[in-house]
């Protein structure tokens, strides 16, 4: 009985453990091993610093004035030096071999700097348009506004249309003066000369 337990124990083992090492390397829970790469690897962002730095040294004056002393230090040094210092005779093969070299290496360098600036020239435009659009909103927004507060100050009494109407009863006023003087005979002078009335009787 028990070497049967054993035994069953056993097979239990042997397949968990084909089981694990079958799914060893496609586990859920654990990160995957990096891949080895043939080619170096290198951060884009560091490299696009870089690439335009040279560019933005590449198209200074700078540049150019060291590029000329150092052609013509060569040249010279090529054909006054004595012979056994010549590094590079005349028709001076090393120097345009040098030349070539740093052209096929500018203009990719040049290149790049310039996507790198066309890429930031984009988002530039991007927000530039998004911030023209919130501006655009914001004027449409103001200039509804105002309507709107034309259109109730229309209604709203001004200060001139009070003065105005303020004019308009004061000479109302002066008028029925005129008209209630004394001397006219409208209304007596005396009040005891009043007629009697219902007014009066009320008093």
């Amino acid at each position: 009985m028990v070497p049967e337990r054993e035994t069953a124990a056993r097979e239990r083992a042997v397949s968990g453990a084909t089981a694990a090492s079958r799914h060893r390397g496609l586990r859920l829970d654990q990160p995957r091993a990096p891949r080895r790469r043939l080619l170096p690897e290198w951060d884009p962002e560091a490299f696009g610093r870089l690439s335009e730095r040279i560019a933005r040294f590449l198209g200074t004056g700078r540049f150019i004035v060291w590029m000329t002393v150092v052609i013509i230090v060569w040249v010279v040094w090529n054909i006054a030096a004595p012979a056994e210092l010549r590094f590079d005779e005349y028709p001076f093969i090393f120097l345009t071999l040098m030349l070539s070299l740093q052209a096929s290496y500018a203009a990719p360098l040049i290149l790049l700097a310039q996507n790198r600036q066309d890429d930031r020239d984009r988002v530039n435009l991007e927000q530039d348009r998004a911030q023209n659009e919130r501006s655009i909103a914001d004027t449409e927004y103001l200039t509804r506004e105002i309507a709107a507060l034309r259109a109730g100050l229309g209604e709203v009494a001004t200060r001139d249309w009070i003065r105005s109407e303020l004019q308009d009863l004061v000479k109302e006023l002066e008028a029925l003066r005129e008209e209630h003087r004394p001397g006219n005979g409208t209304f007596p002078a005396d009040p005891a000369q009043r007629p009697r009335g219902r007014d009066a009787d009320d008093r």
